[in-house]
């Protein structure tokens, strides 16, 4: 059975205010952490991360050949390589895939990028969707990874209208 997505994405994540966003946290951690030059995985954790890191990855981008190769995985986020989409084309493409699409966008831009989505589900729920990726460097200047973050809430449905038919 597949995982129902509204109990993996914690109201927390969808906190209103823009300095709240995980995805804001990641970025000013990665900014934090990078001293001039691109931050390492084991900078960004050393300046702490918290409970952020459940819904974040690294992917090696020397080892992704066709598919994202994930050095880390939060134990959250990891739950939604299951959760499937809805479309024309997205019928095998899980909102795992959809998180780490943009990862050679943050190294192409070699700075965090942005991405705000709405996703259907397979079973038609609207899913909005924000991910931030953004280079790594073991050395400091070489890219070799890409660090990721992913939150959504699942939308609210407008009731049916109560409508009556009146003779």
């Amino acid at each position: 059975m597949l995982s129902d997505v509204a109990n993996l994405f914690g109201s927390e994540l969808a906190v209103p205010s823009t300095d709240r966003r995980l995805t804001r946290r990641m970025v000013d951690v990665w900014a934090r952490s990078a001293r001039g030059q691109f931050p390492s995985w084991a900078a960004m954790k050393e300046t702490g991360l918290g409970p952020d890191i459940d819904w974040m990855f690294v992917v090696d981008i020397h080892r992704s050949i066709g598919f994202p190769y994930f050095t880390f995985m939060g134990e959250r986020l990891a739950r939604l390589s299951d959760v499937h989409l809805r479309g024309e084309n997205d019928w095998t493409m899980t909102v795992l895939d959809k998180a780490t699409a943009d990862i050679n966008a943050a190294v192409a831009t070699e700075a965090p990028h942005f991405r705000d989505d709405e996703l259907t589900l397979c079973d038609g729920r609207q899913l909005l969707f924000r991910v931030v990726t953004a280079p790594l460097a073991e050395n400091g200047t070489n890219i070799t990874h890409v660090v990721g973050a992913a939150s959504g809430r699942v939308a609210i449905q407008p009731a049916a209208p109560n409508l009556h038919l009146v003779d």
